[in-house]
C-alpha cells in the first residue's frame, strides 16, 4: 500500500520541474490539503529540458495513467506516491515519469 497524495505533496518531473496540483475537490483533505484525483490537473513550472537542437520541449503537464484501484473520492480514483504518469510537453510530447519526493505519511490506499 502507497501514500495518497494531496495537493501540498511535492511532485518533481525528471528533469527537476516542480509540479503543483490543481484540485477539483476541496472536500476530502489531509493535513489540511485536498485529496488528488486521477482527473485533477498538475501544472510543472521550472523545468529546464530542450531537446538536442535546442528546442525548448520542457514539462508543462502530468497525465497520470495508474491511479489507486481502490480508493476514489467523489467517483474518481486518487493518486497513490506509487502512480505510474507521464510528464508532457506543450505538444503532448511525452517526458518521463513524475516523482513524488515528499508525501504525507499517515493515510495509506491501493
Amino acid at each position: 500500500m502507497s501514500f495518497l497524495l494531496h495537493a501540498g505533496a511535492t511532485v518533481l518531473c525528471p528533469h527537476g520541474g516542480s509540479a503543483q496540483a490543481v484540485t477539483s475537490q476541496p472536500r476530502v483533505t489531509l493535513s489540511k490539503q485536498p485529496v488528488t484525483t486521477v482527473t485533477d490537473s498538475y501544472l510543472i513550472s521550472a523545468c529546464p529540458f530542450t531537446v538536442p537542437a535546442a528546442v525548448p520541449q520542457p514539462c508543462v503537464t502530468i497525465q497520470w495513467i495508474v491511479p489507486a484501484t481502490r480508493v476514489f473520492v467523489g467517483g474518481s480514483p486518487v493518486l497513490l506516491s506509487s502512480s505510474s504518469g507521464l510528464c508532457q510537453s506543450a505538444t503532448q510530447i511525452p517526458q518521463g515519469s513524475p516523482i513524488p519526493t515528499a508525501v504525507q505519511a499517515r493515510v495509506r490506499g491501493q
